[in-house]
C-alpha cells in the first residue's frame, strides 16, 4: 500500500492535469518489424509419408557439414530441435520475439491444389499459444512449385512434387479460408485496418489464371471478398523478385508494370540474394548490404506504391544440398554463401535501414526481416549455439519493444 499525505496528493492532481498525455504515434510514424517464419520443423502429414515417420527439415540441419574452409556448418540450435506445432514451445518463440522489437510474424504459408501443407505451425503452434496476443500475424501464400530439394542430390532430375499453379475453384476455397479463418483473428496484422496478404511468386500467380487481366480479376474479387466480410478493403502485397512472364505472349512482364497491372498496394522482399549476386563462394555481408542498397534506391523510383525494405541474417543453402557432393555455385541449392554477417554487422544493416525510413515523410514504416527461422537457408534469428540471442538483441538495440521506455 502506499500512502501519500494531502499536499502530495494535491500536488499528484496537479501534475495528472497539466501534464501532456503522450498519445500512440500514428501509424504512419510507427515502425513495424516484421519477420518471415518458415514453417519446416514440425511432422506433417506430406513430408512423412514421402520422407520417412517423423521427419521435418531437422534433419537436414543435423546432417549439415563444412563443405570447404571457414564453412560454419552444422548451425545447432540453443533451443533444440524443438517441435514447432506444440504451442508450448511457440510461446517461447512469441516471448522472445516480442522481447526484441519484432511485432508481425508473416508465415510462409502454403496451399496446394489439394489443400493445405505445412499449416502445423500457424495453426496448432502459434495460433495455440497462450500469448499469441503478444504479437501480430498475417500470410505470406508461398505459392511456388514444391521441389525435392531434402536433400537436393547434384544431377539429379528436380522433381516438382506440388505445382504452385492452382485453378479458380482452389483460389476461391483460398480467399474462403483466409478470410474466415485468419483475417477475423484478432491479432491478425492489417494496415490502415486492411488486411495484410502477400504473394511470393507473381510469375506461377500469373500461370493460374492465364493473362495478366484475369489475375486482376481475381485479385479484385479477392479484394470484394474481403470487404463484403466487414473489413475496410484488403491490403495486397507483392513479394517483387524474379522475371515473371505474361502466360499469352511468353515475354517477361518489367515488374513496376506488372506491379500496377495487377493493382498491389505495396511491394516488399524476401531476401537479398533476390536481387543481389553472390560473386564468391565466401561473399562478404558488407558487399551484399551495399548492392541491396542500391537495388532500394531503384525500386523506390519504380514502383508506384510503397516499397517495404527488407534485411537478411545471411545466406547458406548447403544443409539443402547432399552432403556427399561437391560444392560450388551450380544451382540452387549449390549457391555462393555470405560471410561475415556478424550480429554487429547486422545490427549496423538495421540502423541503415531505420535512418532511411525515418527521412520517408508518407506511408507506413515496414522493414521485412529474413528470417525468424531459414534453418536450411542460413538466415534466422533463432539463437544457436555459437551466437546466442545475439541477432535477437540487435533487432533490439535498433528497434527497442513499444513497452520499453
Amino acid at each position: 500500500m502506499f500512502v501519500f499525505s494531502l499536499p502530495s496528493f494535491l500536488v499528484l492532481v496537479t501534475v495528472l492535469l497539466v501534464s501532456p498525455i503522450t498519445a500512440a504515434p500514428p501509424e504512419s510514424d510507427r515502425f513495424e518489424v516484421a519477420v518471415y517464419y518458415f514453417p519446416g520443423y514440425h511432422v506433417d502429414p506430406r513430408n512423412e509419408a514421402r520422407l520417412g515417420k517423423g521427419w521435418t527439415e531437422w534433419e537436414l540441419v543435423k546432417a549439415a557439414r563444412p563443405r570447404f574452409p571457414e564453412h560454419r556448418q552444422p548451425r545447432v540450435p540453443l533451443w533444440g530441435y524443438e517441435d514447432e506445432a506444440d504451442p508450448q514451445v511457440f510461446q517461447r518463440k512469441i516471448d522472445a520475439a516480442a522481447d526484441h522489437g519484432i511485432t508481425v510474424m508473416i508465415f510462409d504459408w502454403y496451399w496446394y491444389e489439394d489443400g493445405p501443407f505445412l499449416n502445423g505451425a500457424l495453426d496448432r503452434g502459434f495460433l495455440k499459444a497462450k500469448n499469441a496476443d503478444r504479437m501480430k500475424f498475417a500470410l505470406m501464400w508461398a505459392n511456388h512449385d514444391w521441389v525435392h530439394i531434402f536433400p537436393y542430390k547434384r544431377g539429379t532430375p528436380r522433381t516438382v512434387v506440388y505445382p504452385g499453379k492452382v485453378d479458380q475453384q482452389v483460389f476461391d476455397h483460398v480467399m474462403d479460408h483466409v478470410i474466415q479463418g485468419y483475417f477475423r483473428k484478432p491479432d491478425y496484422w492489417t494496415i490502415e485496418g486492411k488486411p495484410y496478404f502477400s504473394i511470393y511468386d507473381l510469375g506461377t500467380l500469373l500461370e493460374s489464371f492465364g493473362s495478366i487481366p484475369a489475375t486482376r480479376a481475381a485479385l479484385d474479387a479477392f479484394r470484394r471478398r474481403t470487404i463484403e466480410a466487414g473489413f475496410p478493403g484488403l491490403h495486397l502485397n507483392a513479394v517483387a523478385w524474379g522475371r515473371p512472364l505474361d502466360p499469352e505472349t511468353g515475354n517477361p512482364v518489367p515488374m513496376d508494370r506488372l506491379i500496377q497491372q495487377l493493382g498491389f498496394d505495396s511491394v516488399t522482399s524476401y531476401v537479398w540474394i533476390h536481387h543481389v549476386p553472390l560473386p564468391e563462394l565466401r561473399t562478404d555481408y558488407q558487399r551484399v548490404q551495399e548492392a541491396y542498397f542500391d537495388y532500394w534506391d531503384r525500386a523506390k523510383g519504380m514502383f508506384s506504391v510503397p516499397y517495404f525494405p527488407n534485411v537478411s541474417v545471411g545466406w547458406d543453402s548447403s544443409p539443402r544440398a547432399d552432403q556427399s557432393d561437391e560444392y560450388g555455385n551450380f544451382g540452387y541449392p549449390f549457391t555462393n554463401t555470405i560471410a561475415g554477417n556478424t550480429p554487429q554487422r547486422f545490427a549496423e544493416a538495421l540502423r541503415a535501414v531505420r535512418r532511411r525510413l525515418e527521412q520517408q515523410a508518407h506511408g507506413p514504416r515496414v522493414i521485412t526481416l529474413n528470417s525468424w527461422n531459414e534453418w536450411t537457408e542460413g538466415s534466422y534469428l533463432e539463437p544457436d549455439t555459437e551466437t546466442g540471442m545475439q541477432y535477437l538483441e540487435a533487432v533490439k538495440q535498433v528497434f527497442p519493444p513499444a513497452d520499453v521506455p
